[in-house]
């Protein structure tokens, strides 16, 4: 599990312009009803979402890297089948939380200035 697919199972992305799913009529009122012809609306392509990338950089960077080296050490010992029986490195999520803060920390200003 690296380290942004953690992020995104904690932080889901919720897209509210998603399509609603419209119910089918009966293929009996669909004869009868003549469809409407409404004008095509021209889609706006949304722009690169950065906090993926600015996340990552800063999971990079000289502050944050020890945490993140940390957390993924103990990832590869209990993937690798070294650490106890059990062992899922629930007992690191002090860890996690502070990595979590040390990028978030990070990522703001950038984010913010990029919006602007």
């Amino acid at each position: 599990m690296s380290l942004s697919s953690l992020f995104s199972a904690i932080f889901p992305t919720v897209h509210a312009d998603a399509p609603e799913e419209k119910a089918e009529k009966p293929p009996q009122e669909e004869s009868q009803e003549e469809p409407a012809k409404e004008p095509q609306e021209e889609e706006e392509e949304e722009p690169e979402d950065i906090l993926p990338a600015l996340q990552e950089e800063c999971t990079e960077s000289a502050k944050c890297a020890p945490l993140a080296q940390h957390f993924a050490h103990c990832e590869e010992k209990v993937h690798a089948g070294e650490g106890y029986k059990g062992e899922d490195c629930v007992e690191e999520l002090y860890v996690l939380l502070h990595l979590m803060h040390c990028v978030n920390g990070c990522v703001a200003p950038k984010l913010f200035s990029k919006l602007k």
